[in-house]
């Protein structure tokens, strides 16, 4: 499966930005999302996951009453609004397939990020 986000951009702190994540595949409604963040010199962490069928989602503590995951499996669409954005949340996000089971997720098929810049 291919994915390819887009939706980033330039934002002052405190703002909101959406990002879309769109699926090349038919499966897309088969198995759960996770939207990663990198940042300059430091390690990609998960900033959002989400089930096949969007009832159960998980935030980290870093972005959680923040930031909302939703999809839409008849687009093949993967979102994630990001609310009262901070400098710290600047980063360059994808998003990815999640695999596995419950307690034993992996991440596959990485797509290609975009990138979010919050100025202070």
């Amino acid at each position: 499966v291919q994915l390819q986000a887009s939706g980033g951009g330039l934002v002052q702190a405190g703002g909101s930005l959406r990002l879309s994540c769109v699926a090349s595949t038919r499966t897309f409604s088969s198995y759960g999302m996770g939207w990663f963040r990198q940042a300059p010199g430091k390690e990609r962490e998960l900033a959002a996951a989400i089930s096949w069928s969007g009832d159960s989602t998980f935030y980290p503590d870093s972005v959680k009453g923040r930031f909302t995951t939703s999809r839409d499996n008849a687009k093949n669409a993967l979102y994630l609004q990001m609310n009262s954005l901070e400098p710290d949340d600047t980063a360059v996000y994808s998003c990815a397939k999640r695999e596995g089971s419950s307690g034993f997720y992996y991440y596959s098929s990485w797509g290609q990020g975009t990138l979010v810049t919050v100025s202070s």
